[in-house]
């Protein structure tokens, strides 16, 4: 799978204008962002797939801490739908900088996420359901026909990553570098002989870009994102490339003070270089081939680039370079 993520921060008009030129180059599927400031990633969605054929959709990710992940996995249902099964589901525990402005912190990120997909997935088969665990639902059921919608876990600490390699049909792992998804495949190797799910698994490297023919206008783009990479990055991911803790700290407490502006001077040339793909057409085919090394597919997440329809353009054709397996 080829893919692309789109940020809802255009207007919807704009996105699903942006999905449209997606199918035409050639992907296979397109996920929307959440952050409860931009606006909301299922009714862009649902715009998206009612304007393509063939192109996937899902939220990449949605977080079962600010929707009760009955009511989420409704929506997923609702897009299921309106799709005509085009639906993916990618969840994970969202983004900390922003969602603890809503008062939500991480903890039991795992079990949450777990549970929010396996009830999903009880709630799609038809089944009433009684549930008493970081969440609570009684009696649950959705009062119409679900169709099988794959399961894709947003994923960068070993847990989540385990987790997903066991339970999920695929991981959307937060990684821009052959070095993080060299990582992710060894946690996902380990676990290929306690594996309950009955899909074949897909590890999909969920991969900031920000492509141009100007490699500096490229980079610059990148900052924003990466920002966001570098707050939510634990430790270890941290450590591995060099980066300094203390200063991801700063970033995530000014992405949360609102402080914007801020937060993006403190990206430094070592984080775009670990936590984005940025620079001309031919940087990012060469890294998007390094990446395939260790992962199944590649999603090309936002910026994209300083011109997001040029961007699709350029990635489409990189693509081109080095077809899907």
């Amino acid at each position: 799978m080829y893919a692309i993520e789109l940020t809802p921060e255009e207007p919807v008009a704009q996105l699903t204008d942006y999905a449209v030129t997606a199918e035409e180059e050639g992907f296979d599927a397109v996920f929307a962002s959440h952050h409860y400031n931009n606006r909301d990633q299922f009714v862009a969605l649902s715009s998206m797939a009612q304007a393509t054929d063939e192109l996937l959709v899902g939220p990449g990710i949605a977080n079962p801490y600010e929707t009760h992940p009955v009511t989420l996995a409704s929506r997923v249902a609702t897009l299921e739908e309106v799709s005509d099964g085009r639906a993916l589901f990618g969840v994970g525990p969202g983004d900390k900088s922003t969602i603890r402005n809503l008062g939500f912190d991480h903890d039991d990120a795992l079990r949450r996420v777990l549970e929010t997909f396996k009830v999903a997935q009880r709630l799609w088969d038809g089944e009433r359901v009684d549930h008493d665990g970081t969440f609570r639902a009684d009696d649950a059921g959705l009062n119409y026909e679900v169709g099988e919608i794959p399961v894709y876990v947003g994923a960068q600490g070993p847990h989540m990553t385990k987790m997903a390699a066991k339970h999920a049909d695929g991981a959307l792992y937060n990684g821009s570098h052959p070095k993080d998804l060299a990582w992710a495949r060894e946690q996902v190797d380990s676990m290929a002989e306690d594996r309950v799910a009955e899909s074949e698994f897909d590890l999909a490297a969920y991969a900031s870009v920000s492509v141009a023919e100007d490699a500096d206008a490229a980079r610059e783009a990148a900052r924003p994102p990466v920002a966001f990479v570098t707050a939510g990055s634990p430790p270890p991911v941290l450590d591995r490339h060099g980066i300094d803790r203390e200063v991801a700290s700063d970033i995530g407490d000014a992405i949360s003070a609102g402080e914007f502006e801020d937060a993006f001077g403190l990206v430094t040339e070592p984080m775009l270089d670990a936590f984005c793909i940025a620079g001309t057409p031919a940087d990012v085919a060469e890294r998007t081939e390094a990446l395939r090394e260790y992962a199944d597919s590649v999603v090309f997440a936002s910026p994209l680039g300083p011109d997001v329809e040029d961007a699709i353009a350029l990635l489409g054709a990189a693509t081109d370079r080095f077809p899907a397996e």
